[in-house]
């Protein structure tokens, strides 16, 4: 009885269905450019997070494990029609400014279609 209880129970749940974007706003999505930024600590900063980070994963069995630095990752989507090197010049002073501390982290922009 119990089996046929949870069978029962089991069609009764929704199914969930991922919803999909029509062809034309996938397409422009896709035109836009983005700017990826990324922030780390730079090497002379000592990273906590990334020695304990270490540790874990040498508890966990991987040896060849030397060293990790953790950091930050943006993905910053640009308005269509944006100039790409003046994109790029704005997205350096946002990192500088903004999203990194230029005194213990260094970081990369990254302009990608």
């Amino acid at each position: 009885m119990s089996r046929v209880l949870l069978l029962r129970w089991n069609a009764a749940v929704p199914r969930v269905r991922s919803p999909s974007l029509p062809r034309d706003t996938l397409k422009r999505i896709s035109d836009n450019m983005k700017a990826l930024v990324h922030v780390s600590f730079k090497t002379t900063v000592l990273d906590p997070q990334g020695q304990t980070i270490r540790s874990a994963l040498a508890g966990m069995g991987h040896a060849s494990i030397a060293s990790v630095r953790q950091g930050k990752y943006f993905e910053i989507e640009l308005a269509p029609g944006t100039d790409r090197q003046r994109a790029a010049a704005e997205m350096d002073q946002i990192a500088r400014d903004v999203l990194a501390n230029p005194v213990i982290e260094e970081y990369r922009v990254e302009i990608v279609e």
